[in-house]
């Protein structure tokens, strides 16, 4: 009886021993979004660690687009919750349809000229394939972020992440950016459920 204790208790302690490493492994992958570091329009460092308590709607953006009016509806939005633990990113891409294909410096000028645009602009960036933004590949699939798979599908499509750096829903190209449900989101204090 002995004998088979030990035995017992050495199979579980190896269990264990195989089994620990897969799961610190599987948990390692899964990434902050405050581990991310991008560039602005002007070329500067923009560091997700920055943001930290802060909800945050990430948004990808073109120029020519039937979309596009949806800047000033963005701009309003972070005018009134600018305050309030909240900033808007927006992230120009030219993935559909060409309808990015200005330079940096051109996108930034566009944005400030017609829509007054005044919360942070990066880059170009790539917000699909093989070219993808890092940042974006957090946002878009589920063994990066822990919450859910949700590719890019138009322009403005927008990311809803919590003040915790959790990816809490989106919504769609179609959505307004003022539209009661973003508004909620951000007035709610965070329940830390998902919301698709």
């Amino acid at each position: 009886i002995f004998e088979y204790k030990v035995f017992s208790l050495m199979k579980k302690i190896l269990l264990l021993v195989l089994f620990l490493p897969s799961i610190f492994i599987s948990t390692a992958q899964v990434k902050s979004i405050y581990d991310f570091k991008t560039t602005t329009t002007d070329g500067k460092v923009f560091d997700f660690s920055m943001l930290r308590g802060k909800k945050m709607l990430i948004v990808n953006t073109a120029s020519k687009c039937g979309f596009t009016p949806q800047y000033k509806s963005l701009e309003k939005l972070y005018e009134k919750y600018k305050n309030h633990n909240f900033i808007i990113i927006a992230f120009p891409s030219n993935d559909f349809k060409e309808q990015e294909p200005g330079t940096n410096k051109e996108i930034k000028e566009f944005c400030t000229v017609n829509y007054g645009v005044t919360f942070p602009l990066m880059a170009k960036v790539s917000v699909t394939g093989n070219q993808m933004e890092p940042i974006y590949k957090w946002l878009t699939q589920k063994t990066e972020n822990g919450r859910f798979d949700a590719p890019v599908k138009w322009n403005f499509q927008k990311f809803m992440v919590n003040e915790k750096g959790e990816l809490d829903g989106i919504a769609p190209s179609s959505e307004d950016p003022l539209s009661k449900r973003i508004t909620d989101w951000i007035e709610t204090k965070n329940q830390n459920k998902n919301k698709r």
